[in-house]
């Protein structure tokens, strides 16, 4: 009995060591930014930020983002406080849309595979004025 309890102790040692991760970001182009990136809840792919200007612009923060294949989320920030935006993920067999939000934030969660995907604001013509950018998984 002593001996199931000691090796059951150990085994839960090593899974929580085993458990902590190093928080790499991964960087994008685009504006100079970096996307920071978190390991996602299910399955390897990752959480990346993206935004909106507070002035209302047409445009998001970064135009290319990377992440590894899975569960991938992008949580968004519309900073205007005046122009609604969203984001949706497009591609490779994948729709996926975030709620349009104004001065508040939201995400979009997507099982993504390796390749190549657009992500784009799908408000009004936004995407057509240059709202648009690219996400490559890996």
């Amino acid at each position: 009995m002593t001996r199931t309890v000691a090796t059951l102790a150990a085994a839960l040692a090593l899974a929580i060591a085993g458990c902590g991760g190093d928080d790499q970001s991964s960087s994008s182009s685009g504006g100079g930014a970096t996307a920071t990136s978190t390991p996602a809840a299910q399955g390897g792919g990752e959480t990346l930020k993206l935004s909106a200007p507070a002035d209302g612009a047409l445009k998001y923060d970064k135009t290319k983002l990377k992440a590894k294949a899975g569960t991938v989320t992008i949580d968004f920030d519309n900073q205007a406080d005046s122009v609604p935006h969203a984001v949706e993920i497009e591609g490779n067999g994948v729709e996926q849309k975030s709620d349009t939000v104004t001065g508040s934030t939201t995400s979009v969660t997507a099982d993504l595979k390796p390749g190549t995907y657009a992500f784009f604001c799908p408000v009004a013509n936004h995407r057509e004025a240059g709202m648009e950018g690219t996400l490559t998984v890996k």
